[in-house]
C-alpha cells in the first residue's frame, strides 16, 4: 500500500475529496476540510480546478473508474450473462455489509445539484450510463428482445436496492432485489 505522504498532490487531493463528499456530501463538505485532509493548499487546488464544483465532479470521475472496475471483477466470477446479472446482487450485496458503505456516490451527489447540466450531475448520469450499458451486453448475449429496457429495469432494482440498503442498514435488501431480478428475467423466458 502506497504512503499517502508518498502521492503526488493532486491524488490526495482527489483521494481526501472523494472520502469526504461520499461520507458526509457536497455542502457539507468544506474546502477547509478537504485541505486539511489532502495536505493541498487553496491555491493549487484552485489553480488545477477552478472551482469546488470542478474538483468534486473530477474526484467523481475517479470514483467511477474505480467503482465500475470493481464491479466487472466481481461480475467476472460468474459463469455467463444470465449469472453475472444475477450475480451482479451478490456483489452489491458484499458493498452493502461494508463498513464504509454510505449508499450510492453517484446519487448522493447528483441529489445535491438542481441542474441537470451541473458537472456534478453529469458525472453521475455517465457513471449510470456506464453501469447500464453493462447490463446490456449481458443482456443482448443472452438474447434479451429488448436488451436496453430490461439493463434498464436490472439497473431500477439495483440502484433501488442501494438506496433501501442505505436507508434500512440491511444488506440482505440485495437477496430481494435478486429475487426480482429473477422473475423479471423469467418473464422474458431468459
Amino acid at each position: 500500500m502506497q504512503n499517502i505522504d508518498s502521492q503526488d498532490p493532486i491524488s490526495r487531493l482527489l483521494d481526501a475529496t472523494e472520502t469526504l463528499i461520499y461520507q458526509g456530501g457536497i455542502s457539507a463538505t468544506g474546502m477547509d476540510a478537504i485541505v486539511k485532509a489532502s495536505g493541498v493548499s487553496r491555491k493549487t487546488i484552485y489553480k488545477h480546478f477552478g472551482t469546488k464544483e470542478a474538483l468534486v465532479a473530477a474526484a467523481l470521475r475517479r470514483r467511477d473508474d474505480k467503482w465500475m472496475a470493481w464491479f466487472e471483477a466481481g461480475l467476472a466470477v460468474f459463469a455467463g450473462p444470465r449469472a453475472q446479472l444475477l450475480g451482479a446482487f451478490e456483489v452489491l450485496a458484499g458493498w452493502f455489509a461494508s463498513p464504509d458503505f454510505h449508499g450510492c456516490a453517484f446519487i448522493n451527489t447528483a441529489g445535491e445539484v438542481s441542474s441537470p447540466v451541473d458537472p456534478v450531475r453529469q458525472v453521475a448520469k455517465l457513471h449510470k450510463d456506464k453501469l447500464q450499458h453493462s447490463l446490456r451486453l449481458r443482456c443482448q448475449a443472452l438474447g434479451a428482445q429488448e436488451p436496453d429496457e430490461l439493463a434498464g429495469q436490472l439497473l431500477l432494482l439495483m440502484d433501488g436496492a442501494t438506496t433501501h440498503a442505505l436507508l434500512s442498514g440491511r444488506a440482505s435488501v440485495a437477496v430481494d432485489a435478486q429475487r426480482a431480478a429473477a422473475a423479471l428475467l423469467a418473464s422474458q423466458g431468459l
